[in-house]
């Protein structure tokens, strides 16, 4: 049987975090673009997952799920948690992030390798306040609510992307 990205069951509604903490908004907010990158991927073969399909943008939507899983890694293991661990796929210093190197063949092994790292991401982040800070690679303090911050920012623009991937791919639209 050939492996397609599984289908997603929404766990966060947008509709349920008008009126929760600061804390439940930002983990929400993550949550739900999480998923929509997921959403964006499901019930596609490898081989679409890996097409680059909005010429002339060498992007992919397998290509996001790996960089969403290194820039995951980079900020909430790395950066605030101060975890040493080596890169998910290809890291910061060579400028692609999980981007290049996209091989079809891979893609199941990728989307677990994106679960855990979200997972991982999670557990860095447990337990641990808004406040509390790091310094960053250029010398700034940063706060974890800047992380999340950062982090939804980051998903909701390669979210938009994933549209247009997901369009030329099949013609599917929405959230």
């Amino acid at each position: 049987m050939t492996w397609t990205a599984p289908s997603v069951v929404r766990t966060q509604q947008l509709r349920d975090l008008g009126t929760v903490t600061e804390r439940q908004m930002l983990e929400g907010w993550l949550r739900w673009h999480r998923e929509t990158l997921l959403v964006k991927c499901a019930g596609l073969l490898p081989v679409q997952l890996a097409r680059t399909t909005v010429e002339p943008s060498g992007l992919s939507l397998l290509g996001l799920v790996r960089h969403m899983a290194e820039v995951e890694r980079w900020w909430f293991r790395r950066s605030f948690a101060g975890e040493v661990v080596g890169d998910v796929f290809t890291g910061p210093s060579d400028g692609d992030e999980g981007l290049a190197g996209v091989d079809a063949a891979a893609a199941e092994r990728d989307f677990e390798l994106f679960r855990d790292e979200v997972e991982a991401c999670d557990a860095a982040a447990a337990g641990r306040g808004l406040d509390e800070t790091f310094v960053s690679p250029g010398g700034a303090p940063l706060s974890l609510r800047w992380v999340y911050t950062l982090m939804i920012q980051e998903y909701a623009r390669h979210n938009g992307h994933a549209d247009f991937l997901r369009e030329r791919t099949d013609g599917v639209t929405g959230d």
